[in-house]
Formats: C-alpha cells, sequence, structure tokens
C-alpha cells in the first residue's frame, strides 16, 4: 500500500541542511533552506527566520554576501528577540559585511550577537568568536585575531563543537599565514584537515587544502603547492563553493607561472576569468586581469598588458584589499616600465616600497623593478642599490624560517630577482660581481648547517677568491646559471674567470630530460650517437674548456635541472666518439664557498670505516639484496680488524647508525635499498631492518648527527635526490650527509644495478687503499667497467654513482 510522504518536521530538515553544509553539500542545502523558509513563512514564523538565517550563511559561504544582507534586511518578531534566531542573526549580519569589507558594521553586529549570545548559548559564542576572529584577520589585527580564535578553540574543545575545533584551527592557520610564518601556517592546516576529514566537513576540507597551497606556493615548494591547489579546486566544484574553485584555479595558474609555463597559467586564467564574469566576482577578476597582463609582457605584447592592467586598475578604484591593490599596482608599474615611461614606473614601485602594508614578496619585487628601472634609464649606482635592497629583504625573509624543509624552499619564489640582478650585471660587463650574487643564492640552507654566518655570505663575499680556490684544489671549475632569459656558465682556472653565455633554461631542460632518460633506457646511447648527449656536450662543457690536458680534474656546479644530469656521459665527437669521463676526473660541489672552505685547512682523519648494510628485508618493497652480503665482505677486506665497525643483517638498524658516534668515522659506507621523496626530500631514507615501527634513517634523522667523514658512499637507488631546489640543488641523501659535515659524498641519481655494484665498489676501495684520491679512485672503477666486453659498460651500470664535494 502507497500513499503520500508527509514533509519531515522542522527540527530534522533543519538538522539535515545543518549537516549537508557541514559536509560541503553547499548547493543543495541551499535551496533546501530556502524551499524551508517559504514553506514556514506563514505557519510557523519562528520556524521560517530559523531557516532564512541559515540560508544567509551559506550565501556568505557561497561568496554572496549582498544576497544575505538583503534576506535579514528585516528585523525579525519580537518574540523572538531574546532567542538564538536573533544571536545567530546578528552574526551572519557581522560575517556578510566582513565578507564586503564593511569591517565597523561587521564589528558592532558580532558585539552585539556575543552580547546577546551571553552564557545561555554558549555552542553560538564559540562561533561567533570565529567569525571576531576572522574580520579582525582581515583587517590585519593578527595579534588579536590570534588570541580570539585560542578562546574559540578552548571553547569549542570543552563543548565537543567539531565543526568549528576545524575551522578555528584552519583561522589560526590564516592568522600565521599572512604574517608570513608559512611553516607554522602549514601545522595549524594539517591540524584543520584532520579534524575535518575525519567530521566529513567538505566545505572547510576544500578552504584549508587550499589555504596549504598557499602556504606551500609562499614558501616556493611548486610541487606540492599544485597539488593542493587541484585538490581544493576539485572539493569546491563538488560542493557548489564557486569562488572557492576560482581562487584555486587562479592559484594553480600562479604555480604554472612561476614555473615559466606560460602556456598553461594563461588557460588557467583565461577559464577563472569567465567563471568570475558569470557571477561579478569582481576580486577575482581582478587578480585574472592582472596575471593576463604579466604573461602579456612576457610575450612582449605591450597593447594587451595595458589593456588588461587598465581593466583591472577600473576594478579595484576605491578598494581597500590590502593584497589586490598593492599588487595591480605593481602590475602597472610594470607595464610603464615595458612602455619606458621611466618616472611613472618609478612612481608607482616606489609608493609600493614605502606602504608598510605590502606583504614581503611584493616588497622585494618592487624593490628589484625599480632597480631595473634605474638600469634602463641608464642609472647605474642607484640600480645596484636597489637590486641589493631586494636581494637583503628577501634574506632577511628566509632567515626568519625556521623549519629546515621549508628553507630549502623558500628561494624558488624569489629566484627571478638574482636571475635579473645577474643579467643586469653581466650587460654592463661585471661578469665576476654576476658571479659573486649567483653564489651568494647557492646551498643557503647547506652552508647554514654548516656553521657559515650571514655576514659572509652578503654582497661582497668576505674572501671570495674563486680562481686561488680553483688552485688549491688543482680544478677547473664550471659554475652554471640557467635563467628563463639567459644562462651562464664562468669557468675558473687558477689563472682567471671567463662568462660564457648560454641558451635559456628553457632550451636546455628538453635535452636534459631527453638524455637522462636515454641513460636509464635499454639502448647504448655512445653506440646510437645520441644527438642530445652530444648537443649538452656542445653546449655546456665545449666551448668553456676547449682542450684540456687527458685526465684534468674539473668541478661543476650545476643550476637547476644540470643537477640530474651525470657531465661524465656527456658525448664527445672527437677525435673519435667519447663519454667525457674518458677526458676528465669529474666532481659536483653545490657553491664555490663551500668548495673554498674544503680547500684550506681541513685536517685529516682516522681513517676508520663504518659500514652498514645487507638489512633483514623489513618489506615486500624492498626485497633482501642479492649480492649485497658480497659487497660488504669486499670492502671489509680493504681495512684492517681495528679500523672497521660492521652492522650487518639484524643488527643494520638506524639505531646503530646514530648511536654509533658516526663523528668518529673517515669512512661511512650502506649497503642497502634506499628511497627519495619528491614532495618531502627530507623523508629520503636508507631502508634498514625494522626496529621497532621503523625501519629507515631518514634524511632528516641524518641531519642531526655532525660527522667529520672524508668520504660517505650510499650504494643504494637515488641516494642523491630526485627533487632539486633553487639555490640549494639536489636534496636528498647525499645533501643530508654534507649537511652533517661529510666531506665527500658518493651517491646514486638513479637505480644502482646489484651485480655490476660490487665489482666497482670493490675496485673503488682498492684505489683508495693505494692513497688515490676519491674522486679519481671513483673514475678509474668506473672506466673499468666502461672500457670492459661486458654488458656494464652502459652508463646506466657505471654513471648513476657521483661524487659530491662539501666542506
Amino acid at each position: 500500500m502507497s500513499g503520500c510522504r508527509s514533509a519531515p518536521p522542522p527540527e530534522t530538515a533543519y538538522h539535515e541542511i545543518l549537516q549537508k553544509s557541514q559536509h560541503g553539500e553547499i548547493a543543495h542545502a541551499l535551496q533546501e533552506a530556502n524551499a524551508e523558509d517559504r514553506r514556514y513563512s506563514t505557519k510557523d514564523p519562528e520556524w521560517a527566520w530559523r531557516f532564512r538565517v541559515l540560508e544567509a550563511q551559506l550565501l556568505v559561504v557561497q561568496g554572496k554576501p549582498r544576497d544575505a544582507l538583503d534576506l535579514l534586511s528585516d528585523e525579525p518578531p519580537p518574540s523572538l528577540a531574546g532567542t538564538d534566531v536573533a544571536v545567530r542573526r546578528k552574526m551572519v549580519l557581522g560575517l556578510a559585511h566582513d565578507f564586503s569589507q564593511e569591517f565597523t558594521q561587521a564589528e558592532k553586529d558580532l558585539a552585539d550577537a556575543q552580547q546577546l549570545a551571553g552564557s545561555r548559548y554558549p555552542d553560538l559564542l564559540a562561533e561567533i568568536l570565529l567569525s571576531r576572529g576572522t574580520v579582525e584577520t582581515d583587517e590585519a589585527k593578527y595579534t588579536e585575531a590570534d588570541a580570539t580564535f585560542h578562546e574559540a578553540l578552548a571553547l569549542a574543545r570543552d563543548k565537543h563543537l567539531v565543526s568549528v575545533q576545524s575551522k578555528v584551527l584552519g583561522s589560526l592557520g590564516n592568522v600565521t599565514m599572512w604574517q608570513e610564518r608559512y611553516d607554522e601556517a602549514v601545522d595549524w592546516y594539517k591540524a584543520s584537515l584532520q579534524v575535518s576529514q575525519a567530521w566529513g566537513a567538505k566545505d572547510a576540507s576544500a578552504t584549508t587544502l587550499g589555504n596549504m597551497g598557499w602556504s606551500y606556493f609562499s614558501m616556493g615548494d611548486f610541487e606540492n603547492a599544485l597539488s593542493y591547489f587541484k585538490q581544493a579546486e576539485d572539493a569546491s566544484a563538488r560542493s557548489g563553493l564557486e569562488r572557492g574553485e576560482i581562487q584555486w584555479l587562479i592559484n594553480g595558474g600562479n604555480v604554472h607561472y612561476e614555473q615559466n609555463d606560460y602556456p598553461s597559467a594563461e588557460a588557467a586564467y583565461q577559464k577563472a576569468l569567465i567563471l568570475a564574469r558569470k557571477i561579478d566576482y569582481e576580486t577575482a577578476m581582478t587578480e585574472c586581469l592582472d596575471n593576463l597582463a604579466q604573461i602579456a609582457l612576457e610575450k612582449g605584447q605591450l597593447d594587451s598588458a595595458r589593456s588588461f592592467s587598465n581593466q583591472a586598475m577600473e576594478l579595484i578604484r576605491g578598494s581597500q584589499d590590502h593584497f589586490l591593490v598593492p599588487y595591480s599596482r605593481l602590475i602597472e608599474g610594470r607595464v610603464e616600465e615595458a612602455a619606458k615611461n621611466y618616472g611613472e614606473a618609478e612612481r608607482l614601485f616606489d609608493g609600493l616600497m614605502r606602504d608598510k602594508s605590502v606583504g614581503t614578496s611584493l616588497q622585494w619585487e618592487a624593490e628589484a623593478r625599480l632597480g631595473e628601472v634605474y638600469a634602463s634609464a641608464g642609472k647605474v649606482e642607484r640600480a645596484d642599490g636597489q637590486f641589493q635592497r631586494s636581494l637583503g629583504t628577501i634574506e632577511a625573509a628566509r632567515s626568519s624560517v625556521k623549519a629546515e624543509q621549508f628553507r630549502l624552499s623558500f628561494l624558488s619564489s624569489a629566484i627571478s630577482v638574482y636571475s635579473d640582478y645577474i643579467d643586469l650585471l653581466v650587460s654592463q660587463g661585471r661578469a665576476g660581481d654576476a658571479l659573486e650574487i649567483a653564489e651568494l643564492s647557492r646551498a643557503r640552507t647547506l652552508a647554514d648547517g654548516l656553521g657559515f654566518s650571514s655576514a659572509k655570505l652578503s654582497f661582497p663575499i668576505r674572501g671570495f677568491q674563486p680562481t686561488k680556490t680553483a688552485r688549491a684544489l688543482g680544478s677547473t671549475i664550471l659554475s652554471y646559471w640557467l635563467g628563463a632569459r639567459h644562462s651562464y656558465v664562468w669557468v675558473i682556472t687558477p689563472e682567471r674567470i671567463r662568462l660564457i653565455a648560454l641558451p635559456p633554461a628553457g632550451e636546455i631542460d628538453p635535452l636534459v630530460r631527453s638524455y637522462r632518460s636515454a641513460l636509464t633506457g635499454p639502448r647504448d646511447v655512445l653506440e646510437s650517437g645520441n644527438s642530445a648527449g652530444r648537443k649538452l656536450y656542445q653546449l655546456l662543457v665545449g666551448p668553456a674548456l676547449g682542450t684540456l690536458p687527458r685526465g684534468s680534474r674539473v668541478i661543476v656546479i650545476p643550476d637547476g635541472s644540470l643537477f640530474q644530469l651525470n657531465f661524465e656521459t656527456l658525448l664527445v665527437a672527437d677525435p673519435t666518439p667519447h663519454y667525457w669521463i674518458d677526458d676528465a676526473t669529474i666532481a659536483e660541489a653545490n657553491s664555490l664557498v663551500l668548495l673554498a672552505a674544503s680547500a684550506h685547512g681541513r685536517e685529516s682523519r682516522t681513517g676508520k670505516l663504518l659500514l652498514i648494510g645487507d638489512p633483514v628485508s623489513s618489506s615486500d618493497d624492498f626485497p633482501k639484496l642479492p649480492q649485497a652480503e658480497s659487497e660488504m665482505a669486499q670492502i671489509e677486506g680493504h681495512f684492517p680488524d681495528s679500523e672497521r665497525t660492521v652492522f650487518s643483517n639484524s643488527a643494520a638498524t638506524a639505531a646503530a647508525y646514530l648511536n654509533s658516534h658516526p663523528e668518529g668515522f673517515s669512512f661511512i659506507h650502506f649497503v642497502a635499498h634506499g628511497t627519495a621523496s619528491r614532495t618531502s626530500p627530507l623523508d629520503s631514507a636508507v631502508i634498514l631492518t625494522k626496529e621497532g615501527d621503523s625501519y629507515k634513517l631518514y634524511a632528516r634523522d641524518i641531519i642531526t648527527k655532525p660527522l667529520h667523514a672524508d668520504l660517505v658512499t650510499i650504494s643504494a637507488c637515488h641516494g642523491a635526490g630526485e627533487r632539486t631546489y633553487s639555490g640549494e640543488g639536489l636534496v636528498g641523501l647525499s645533501w643530508a650527509f654534507l649537511h652533517a659535515g661529510a666531506h665527500e659524498v658518493i651517491s646514486a641519481l638513479w637505480e644502482v644495478d646489484d651485480n655490476s655494484t660490487p665489482q666497482l665498489m670493490n675496485r673503488f676501495y682498492a684505489e683508495l687503499s693505494r692513497g688515490t684520491p676519491a674522486d679519481t679512485a671513483l673514475r678509474d672503477a668506473k672506466l673499468a667497467l666502461l672500457h670492459s666486453d661486458s654488458v656494464y659498460k652502459k652508463p646506466f651500470y657505471w654513471a648513476p654513482f657521483q661524487i659530491y664535494r662539501g666542506l
């Protein structure tokens, strides 16, 4: 038997709509709240008003504050004056006025709501405090907002208000983010995300994901930023949060822009602009127009850039937005600079520099842009001063970051300033000064860990004598810089420094990717005459070195994608095709400053070996290495019993290394699997025997144990790492051991072969035991494989291992 279903009682309907809103189904919840408001408008004014206030709150969440204010413009009946309905109405009015940037009225509304709530509605009081803290944040009253949010958090926890807890944790992240303490912000966001996802509150999760993306973006961690922005965009679309979807789409475009992927950035901005115009979202429209103006400038399309910028300036006329207005003025200044209206550009950039509310990243960009204006106007000394002022602002901001992982990525968002200054100095014929500026960006986090003070790493660099370093090391040094517009290599010999211009990074990077892929593939690149390998030698090495005596020592300081390249494998055409390793002994380093320190005054060590490996398999992902025992035995054989400490099988644990006083060993060698983390390189690890819940020796733990080792060898896959940071280089296990104080580290760029590696390492240690320097010993071991008649002559087998110079 069937019949008509009766409508659920209002309490049930209200609870269901509230649950939908908290779980991210904003569009459905809004539609149902509107329907229930109409249903009860004549028969039950109290419930009608409850649904109306909920509807208005959802409109604010959707970014429609004027609609919410119109809906709540009438006063509720006198019978509701002292109820929670009146309290909620005042709170939602406060949020709507805040969203409309009517902060004084928002503060008044929330003060009224707090007074009405008193002690009668503690659940509502927590929400009101959350709303008040939001207004204080938008007004840049961060100290007050932080205190208000902590008060709200304590109350929400006391009353077990899980949804409010999640939002307050995210809001505390916002407060720290706007104060540019991005590492702290990420911790708050992670806590918020954990609560909101456990609760199923998708709307809160979308916002938190996006804000995490912004924090990573601000720290220059573009890979994580893009991932979180995309997750936030998708979550917002599912929840009907149109404004959120647009904003995270724009931010994803910003990541592409910073990566010089202008087609992807332009596509994202154009898509976001179309969506923003559909809902008349002026803030997003302005941001899209400004960003499209920047892309037009990069493409040399001045008329389009001016059109986009003018549209943006018209939209922000009268706005008090403390981020968007300065950003639009910066773009306007760039347009005037491109049009050679230098006086107007100077006025705009100078105004931004004087504005104390401007964020640090805009501050350093305005300083650098003014430097370019001065340079274009022929005011060389003033240009120098502005660029150095910009670099000082960048360094002060970087130094304030406490977390190691964020210091690693920091320069990714500022490296263009260094590149622009280098281009300026090169154009003035000041190649030496340009080299110093490049050096100021290099390996700063590594230098921090090794005790170098900021005073030593400021311009001009104290005691900076590259030719003296080359002389002390008996080497030619090649220091590379890959820029978006220009790239360079400085060739440093004991006698002089030469600068050679190279193609921009956009031409070099694809060649590196192609050759790296070929090296790990099935074909022999020498036999096939791989074009990328030949071209890279012709671009990067041939013009720099000319003809060197066979066996010459070369130290390479790479940049950008070059960290992923083993220079030994480059193909030399004359007199017959061969690998560059046949001609030179090649090592890598992160910076000239660290090289100079390593060349002077290093004490000789004890000669003792710490050998750890052949662990018990702790996971199917890391099976036992069949030849590990053989490799261990061969290495042991090159050291007397009294000079070696060995941890193998069940004894090969992370704790064994950490507790072995590794600072007392000259040689440290690992024979095990290794992992490299792209998203979090300090989570790269040596895979050892399981002890408790852990079987990994993490890079983040390695850097906590100071070393004095002459050599650390990581006979494991991907020991060099997979993630390259602007200025810092390739970060993984090798970087961690250099950071801890190792003089040299041998590690692998890609997977290593379990059969060929013991042969290579046995030959390497045999050479070491004869007193051969590590770089020469490694080269000799590689040449033995290369010139054998076996399959091991392919670079896949000998080329993954590289030697990196440290302090």
